[in-house]
């Protein structure tokens, strides 16, 4: 049975694992969601601290993220954003709403200390660290992860990247684990 689960603005702006998160779920692994306000923190920030980007290309990778995971926008949650004001960053109440209305259980986030687990148990989720996350489904599906990262690699024309070229920037994007995992 596929679970559900929120990826959270600072796992969505890595690309490599940005890439690797969507190729997860298109392939069936989760059932990911977002929200708009989660995709505007994301290309709000990666606008704002990478002015080399082309903006018209970030909206572009924006489009194309939505267009590959169906149904992955979460919409009306916001009344339940009340509920989370006590989170220790209450700009994570959005976050948690939209959890708590696609009942998923699981939050992929950079951020655990915004989610500890005595606030999050109580509603049958769990925040896990992306690495973590990358490493519980190698466990359900290594060839599926390994598929992942080769068609990744296949994808990569400009600079050309080899599967050891994505595990590296994996790597560097702070995801060790699942890179070392990968490589053997």
């Amino acid at each position: 049975m596929v679970f559900t689960v929120i990826y959270d603005a600072n796992v969505l702006y890595p690309s490599m694992l940005r890439d690797l998160l969507i190729r997860v779920a298109q392939a069936g692994l989760v059932r990911a969601r977002w929200t708009e306000a989660i995709l505007d923190e994301t290309f709000r920030n990666l606008k704002e601290n990478r002015p080399d980007l082309d903006p018209s290309k970030l909206d572009r990778t924006r489009e194309l993220m939505c267009a590959a995971v169906p149904d992955c926008i979460v919409s009306d949650y916001q009344p339940l954003e009340q509920v989370f004001t006590d989170l220790p960053d209450p700009g994570d109440a959005h976050v948690m709403a939209a959890a708590l209305k696609v009942q998923a259980q699981v939050i992929v986030t950079n951020n655990l200390k915004h989610f500890p687990p005595e606030m999050l148990t109580p509603w049958g989720l769990e925040a896990k660290h992306p690495d973590d996350f990358l490493m519980d489904q190698f466990h359900l599906d290594a060839v599926e992860l390994h598929v992942a990262v080769r068609n990744m690699s296949e994808a990569y024309r400009n600079p050309p990247l080899d599967v050891d070229d994505v595990l590296d920037r994996l790597d560097a994007e702070g995801m060790p684990q699942i890179a070392a995992a990968l490589r053997r």
